[in-house]
């Protein structure tokens, strides 16, 4: 049966059979696997997903034992706070900040699991796609496609097309979603909500209030905090190649690489934690007599999200240090850090530092964009607590 939603939508279960088996003929996917999972022979691999009928089944059986496998290689420890206080008949918009490409939602669904809770559909943009195998494995692990369209044109049709969409999966399906806060990641970790993101959430239905489109989405916001970010020496790559050449953009191979770097690179400590619900947020408003307008009510929506998201980040002694090292404010966090972990922090910079290969390599601006991405979320959270 044809959906209206079939050129977006994640993957069903009478999707899974022949995306299994179209993904078992592609070389390049096979090979992937050889290399992501060494110490598993290819055999083994095809018979857990041809057994596969449901994606239920994929998931638990393929997805999250292979996260899970690759956490408890490249983390110390992972955490979460407030989970258990969803309500188990209620679906949710998780609207989070971004680290990682793949892991952040991945991570979600983990201790969503743990908690007896389902795992939810995941937006993704269509510039990661650049496989046909990418994109099945995506939208059988509940995913849906974010098109990201340089035609001014088309625009409308697309933002609306994904917001019915999206509120299809929350009133019709009764499932959760996970949506980053901004389209692509904060490479300098100062995040923000990104108002058209939230106008693309309100633009459903014009027959009722945006306000009421937004409460039916039940959202709660969602701070991902890890210790070290594997990709943070790409980003600041990024930053002066950008820098020096206006016109500079990422080729298809670097968002593939910032993926594999994401995955298989060492995270340390990585804690996930939930703030209060913008419905609770907008009845505080409301019983405050404080009226929202159509023209205040996304800015309004934003600075909700953005401080709950500033202050439930979880800070390691790398966010102090780098926030000391950046903002010239030496020693005010002296108690939070020991003299052991600025010795291993400064090894960490230099090591990561290393890693970046230009030809006109710019030491003391490709120091700072790091020292940015460890010290912003500790900043953004001393600016709401004032």
């Amino acid at each position: 049966m044809v959906n209206e939603f079939d050129d977006i939508r994640a993957y069903c279960d009478e999707d899974v059979v022949p995306t299994i088996n179209r993904l078992m003929e592609n070389l390049h996917f096979k090979q992937i696997v050889k290399n992501f999972f060494p110490q598993k022979k290819w055999d083994e691999i095809k018979i857990i997903m041809k057994n596969c009928k449901t994606i239920k089944e994929f998931q638990h059986n393929v997805i999250i034992k292979t996260i899970s496998d690759l956490i408890n290689r490249t983390t110390k420890n992972i955490s979460s706070y407030g989970i258990e206080t969803l309500e188990k008949n209620k679906s949710y918009t998780f609207i989070s900040n971004h680290r990682d490409i793949l892991l952040d939602a991945s991570i979600l669904c983990i201790f969503l699991v743990k908690k007896n809770y389902e795992t939810v559909e995941i937006a993704i943009g269509d510039n990661l796609l650049i496989y046909q195998w990418i994109e099945d494995i995506v939208r059988l692990n509940k995913s849906f496609i974010v098109k990201r369209t340089p035609d001014f044109h088309q625009l409308l049709n697309v933002t609306t097309h994904l917001s019915k969409y999206i509120h299809f999966i929350i009133n019709e399906k009764k499932e959760s979603l996970w949506i980053a806060q901004r389209e692509g990641r904060a490479k300098n970790s100062d995040d923000r909500t990104q108002e058209s993101i939230l106008k693309m959430l309100i633009r459903n239905d014009n027959t009722i209030s945006p306000e009421e489109n937004i409460k039916e989405l039940n959202l709660i916001p969602v701070s991902i905090s890890y210790e070290y970010d594997p990709c943070d020496f790409l980003k600041a790559k990024e930053a002066q190649q950008k820098r020096d050449n206006p016109k500079f953009k990422k080729i298809q191979k670097d968002d593939f690489i910032s993926m594999k770097t994401g995955l298989l690179g060492y995270k340390g400590n990585v804690h996930i934690q939930l703030g209060k619900s913008i419905n609770s947020l907008l009845l505080e408003l409301k019983n405050a007599n404080i009226k929202q307008t159509e023209d205040k009510l996304v800015p309004t929506l934003a600075r909700m999200i953005d401080k709950e998201i500033f202050l439930n980040y979880k800070f390691f002694p790398i966010n102090y240090i780098a926030y000391e090292k950046l903002f010239g404010k030496k020693n005010c966090f002296i108690k939070k850090y020991t003299n052991n972990d600025l010795k291993i922090f400064k090894k960490y910079l230099n090591q990561q530092l290393n890693k970046i290969k230009l030809k006109n390599k710019d030491i003391f601006f490709l120091k700072e964009k790091i020292l940015e991405m460890y010290a912003y979320p500790l900043k953004n959270q001393i600016s709401v607590k004032k």
